[in-house]
């Protein structure tokens, strides 16, 4: 069925959802949650546009009983945090790409497609300041790349002041590329679960830095490689020791400390979040929030 002019906003987080329907069918499915809950607030009152919405509907009731046994469905903390890792790992893939000088049509994708699962996150409620800053930067990087590719320039590799960038769309046959808006450059640099530095965020996202051995998730755009692109064979980086809080170790619960049921909720999503880091070998995000589920529990305390 095709998309209703009026419902345009959400054509590409529906591609998005159509690319990674065998691959990543969790993130299929929270694409989809995203485009029908946006299509809703456009218009769900003319009759193309409530037939289109209600199809999405029924397909998503269909994914949700396929999928019925995944926590990442059945639990919305999980499915959290399992997309907004998967989106973070796409930044990750396409900045890494980007300050290696290896500009190509892959990486353009990984940056545009990571901007639009950080719009789906907000399925899940208000988006984080550093994700709302993840987004900007992504998708005004993938419109910054694209356009010095198609004008026959030679971009400018990382962070550098950001200007209104638009760009007709190369990713499908509907057209209606991310144009976007001239950007304001932000005041905070984002900062990366379990990012070893405290030191004050620089502006206009002059110190991003990548942690190491960060690499593009399975099945991400950038499987394939650039034609003129050769390969380059990773240099094994030896992995940082997480700091462990020496207050937690050994500790038991107070004396008279009475849990609320907002406090389990709260212990439970950090383990949740710790759990998908693990599938990412993201060993500083895992003991992060494991100490931070220990603290509480332990404490009544964040």
């Amino acid at each position: 069925m095709a998309l209703p002019p009026q419902l345009k906003a959400i054509q590409h987080h529906l591609r998005t959802a159509q690319e990674h329907e065998k691959r990543e069918p969790v993130v299929a499915y929270y694409c989809r949650l995203y485009a029908m809950q946006t299509g809703m607030k456009l218009d769900s009152k003319t009759p193309e546009c409530r037939k289109f919405l209600v199809k999405l509907m029924d397909q998503l009731e269909t994914m949700k009983k396929e999928l019925s046994d995944n926590e990442s469905i059945s639990q919305e903390i999980v499915g959290n945090a399992h997309v907004e890792n998967y989106a973070i790992k796409m930044f990750l893939y396409a900045d890494s790409e980007d300050r290696s000088g290896h500009f190509h049509k892959n990486m353009i994708k990984s940056f545009y497609t990571s901007s639009l699962l950080f719009d789906v996150l907000s399925v899940f409620g208000e988006l984080s300041e550093e994700n709302i800053q993840h987004r900007k930067y992504a998708k005004w990087k993938a419109a910054y790349i694209h356009n010095c590719l198609k004008n026959g320039e030679t971009p400018q590799p990382g962070p550098i002041g950001m200007e209104g960038e638009a760009y007709d769309d190369e990713f499908g046959a509907e057209g209606g590329g991310p144009s976007q808006a001239p950007y304001d450059p932000p005041q905070s640099q984002p900062s990366f679960h379990g990012h070893p530095s405290n030191q004050p965020p620089a502006s206009n996202f002059s110190n991003i830095q990548i942690p190491p051995g960060s690499h593009a998730p399975a099945n991400t755009p950038a499987d394939i490689p650039h034609p003129e692109a050769q390969p380059i064979k990773p240099v094994p980086v030896p992995r940082a020791m997480p700091v462990v809080d020496p207050s937690l170790l050994n500790n038991t619960q107070e004396g008279d400390l009475r849990l609320t049921p907002e406090d389990f909720t709260r212990a439970q999503k950090y383990c949740k979040y710790a759990g998908s880091a693990l599938q990412y070998e993201d060993v500083g995000t895992a003991v992060q929030n494991l100490q931070k589920a220990l603290k509480l529990l332990t404490t009544g305390k964040e």
